[in-house]
């Protein structure tokens, strides 16, 4: 009998491609009936406040008047008013501030998660700017997944505020705090609001004890008598750290010290433009960014400067372009690694946002079949894609500036671009003419 599922039947691509093309046809009509659904809300929103524009409403007037909406429409779905009552909000949100965004997302262009992505990005931005904002975005978006979209656009949202970073960063350090939210079944939530540096290294620190313990765990000889996962040895790890000082699950520990995992240290991937260190002032235009997150306020990057044992890598990049030209440094370190992590800074399948430092340096072409170790054969790749890349039937090619040419199962063909930096060189228009001074601002004759 003739096995139509085994990976070696030619006919199989063929009939997974045909699947890939109905997934994007269906996810294109989805597209349309949201952005309908979002126009409506959006109408019955401002249908709302129509009613009460004439009767001089309070506020407190105007929410109940939204409230008595939602609950109509949640009522007919059977969800809840509240629910409904957000879903209005950021449809108003989408047809009065982002209509470029919600024509895009109408055609299929965008996704739900990229929509979300420019709503949570342009919230904080000043009404009087969104519009530049939603124009940018759309453009942004293309070939892009929503987690690079973010990193993205938040760097473009920062050039159109009217405060720094550190400003705002400042403000929002107020907000700080440690709250408990009770759960189900004896459990609950603490949620910590933290600087973003802080929090991605508290939690780059859990990650790497974790695995430590998991490593030591499939080599040690109890090897099956500890089955948590990951996140789980994350939650007790932080639970040994607030509450005793030091990991006491770190099984390699002889004596009342830290052991192996106290000895670990968080790990961050900061890119600090030299300009914005220099000029504080321009930070807007050029943040630091902390890769896979966003920008961070230069006060911190400069902290993080003055206060890191790492050597600083410096990244020579075309003034026009922003492509990597060169890489060094005054310590001696490995060149070659240096170059590729400041090209790639993430993982390089594309769409996936992992920093390059928590990422494996690949050979493109595999060193065993003769690939040179070289700038042009070289990528990071996150442990998942790099054993995708491995055991699959996806293929990848580099081409000249770093840019993979990934091929699917099906024959088609995604390309990863890295990131360019931001060019030293900006060109600006030029000043408009003198007026004339016999010109008496009538049109001529003829």
């Amino acid at each position: 009998m003739h096995d139509d599922t085994s990976p070696t039947n030619p006919g199989r691509p063929r009939l997974l491609s045909t699947l890939v093309d109905e997934v994007r046809r269906a996810s294109a009509a989805v597209a349309h009936a949201e952005a309908a659904r979002t126009r409506a809300l959006a109408e019955a929103g401002h249908l709302a406040l129509d009613v009460m524009a004439g009767l001089c409403a309070s506020s407190r007037a105007a929410e109940l008047a939204l409230r008595e909406v939602a609950s109509e429409i949640a009522a007919a779905e059977n969800i809840s008013d509240r629910t409904v009552q957000t879903q209005i909000g950021r449809a108003m949100a989408l047809v009065d501030d982002y209509p470029e965004t919600l024509s895009a997302w109408e055609g299929g262009v965008l996704t739900r998660a990229h929509v979300g992505v420019i709503l949570d990005i342009g919230s904080p931005l000043p009404v009087d700017v969104r519009a530049e904002f939603d124009a940018l975005a759309v453009t942004t978006a293309e070939g892009l997944s929503p987690g690079r979209l973010r990193s993205r656009l938040a760097v473009l949202a920062e050039r159109l505020h009217p405060t720094t970073l550190t400003e705002r960063h400042r403000r929002g350090r107020d907000t700080r705090c440690v709250r408990i939210t009770t759960g189900h079944d004896g459990m609950s939530d603490l949620v910590a609001t933290l600087p973003t540096v802080l929090a991605v290294g508290i939690y780059d620190r859990l990650t790497h004890q974790a695995r430590a313990l998991i490593d030591h765990r499939l080599d040690g000889p109890d090897a099956s008598a500890d089955e948590r996962t990951t996140a789980q040895l994350r939650a007790d790890i932080l639970a040994d750290l607030l509450l005793t000082g030091s990991p006491g699950a770190d099984p390699t520990r002889t004596d009342d010290g830290p052991g192996t995992l106290g000895a670990i240290r968080a790990r961050v991937q900061v890119i600090v433009p030299a300009l914005t260190m220099l000029t504080p002032d321009r930070e807007n235009y050029d943040p630091a960014e902390l890769i896979g997150h966003g920008p961070i306020d230069a006060e911190t990057a400069r902290t993080l400067a003055d206060a890191t044992t790492v050597p600083w890598d410096r990244v020579v990049t075309h003034p026009i372009t922003g492509a990597v030209l060169h890489t060094d440094t005054y310590q001696r370190t490995t060149a070659l690694d240096r170059h590729v992590r400041a090209r790639d800074r993430h993982c390089r399948w594309p769409g996936c946002t992992v920093p390059a430092i928590r990422c494996e340096v690949d050979h493109t072409r595999d060193y065993a079949l003769g690939g040179p170790t070289d700038v042009a054969n070289l990528a990071h790749l996150c442990q998942r894609h790099h054993t995708q890349k491995q055991f699959t039937r996806w293929t990848v090619t580099q081409h000249p500036g770093g840019i993979l040419h990934w091929t699917s199962p099906t024959g088609r063909t995604y390309a990863d671009e890295p990131l360019p930096y931001s060019p030293a060189v900006r060109f600006l228009p030029d000043d408009p003419p003198p007026p004339d001074p016999d010109d008496d601002g009538m049109p001529p004759p003829f």
